[in-house]
């Protein structure tokens, strides 16, 4: 294909939008969009504000990469505020990747656990509370060791673990638990990995990406797979998408393929999460030998240095997936234009 070719196939009536408030995370896709010379705009999610009576048709789509971790760095206040921007997107019939019901399961913990109830699959034991004086009847009933969880979290944030009723109490009384800007915790079991390997899945489209196994170290809750850095084979990993002075996790990360039925099963999770481009974790109990699917990551950073730790890079695909739905979005709003007779 011609060069020329190329950039027709790219050709859109109005930008992809990228709605986003970390400043490192995204620049690998920032970069392939600039590759494809495809017209495309930043929507810093920090300081945003939308007029409720605006038509919202200036972008062919917009792709949610608000982080539910936006707390941990002053921003909180954007969280609950892109719900609404989300609602207010669709409700005007813009294309949106990861929109409201999407980002509705991101924020929280409690509803992605209903999730996999409601689908059969299997997860730690959990209590959803709301006050930390709940705290220790929860964990009986769940039994030590558990983490106490915020319901919004990201990056790990604000989970601890307690291996007996004293670590917990003495928590509470020195007033000591977070619950996160929702005031909503999980108490939920401790599992541990066998092997000490987590398997994280990720989706585009929907659908089966690729996976990988991070070999962890105990000492961190925060799995992003872009600060990994180095492989298996100890060799040092290129970290593209996070920022350069970040610390080294000492995590290992090799790619993996994951059995048919766990593919399925995160399909379906993610199916009805509404997760578009997304991660999902799970690991092997070594306690009970039960394998727990437990956290869903809507907002979800690919590996880094993927070529080398996978065999392809996701965020040209990524990039090929998001020209694709807006190139397909314009030309469904075409067809409908016609067919009512015109703009009116």
């Amino acid at each position: 294909m011609s060069d020329e070719t190329n950039r027709a196939s790219y050709e859109l009536e109005k930008p992809i939008a990228i709605y986003y408030e970390h400043p490192d995370w995204f620049r690998p896709l920032f970069q392939q969009l600039d590759e494809r010379g495809v017209p495309w705009l930043k929507i810093d999610a920090r300081h945003h504000n939308y007029d409720v009576a605006s038509e919202e048709l200036e972008y062919s789509l917009l792709f949610n990469r608000m982080s539910p971790s936006a707390w941990l760095r002053g921003l909180g206040h954007g969280v609950f505020y892109t719900l609404n921007y989300l609602a207010h997107l669709e409700g005007k019939g813009v294309r949106v990747v990861n929109g409201f019901r999407c980002f509705h399961h991101e924020i929280s913990k409690a509803l992605q656990l209903t999730n996999l109830e409601k689908l059969g699959l299997p997860y730690p034991k959990a209590r959803v509370i709301n006050h930390p004086s709940q705290a220790l009847e929860a964990a009986e009933v769940i039994a030590y060791p558990v983490v106490i969880k915020p319901n919004i979290g990201g990056s790990g944030a604000g989970i601890e673990r307690f291996n007996s009723a004293a670590e917990l109490r003495a928590a509470v009384e020195a007033k000591r638990l977070y619950f996160g800007i929702d005031s909503t915790a999980l108490v939920q079991e401790a599992f541990t990995a066998r092997d000490g390997i987590i398997t994280r899945v990720e989706v585009l489209g929907g659908k089966f990406l690729y996976a990988i196994q991070i070999h962890i170290t105990g000492e961190s809750y925060n799995l992003c797979p872009a600060d990994i850095c180095q492989n298996t084979r100890g060799e040092e990993l290129t970290r593209i998408a996070c920022p350069v002075d970040a610390p080294k996790s000492g995590m290992k990360v090799e790619g993996c393929e994951p059995p048919p039925q766990v593919i399925e099963d995160v399909e379906r999770i993610v199916e009805l999460a509404g997760v578009e481009v997304g991660g999902i974790e799970y690991v092997m109990d070594d306690r009970s030998g039960r394998q727990l699917y437990y956290d869903v990551n809507a907002l979800s950073n690919f590996v880094a240095d993927p070529v080398r730790v996978i065999g392809f890079n996701p965020y040209a695909r990524l990039a090929d997936f998001l020209i694709a739905e807006a190139q397909r979005h314009e030309a469904n709003r075409s067809e409908r234009v016609v067919a009512s007779g015109g703009p009116r």
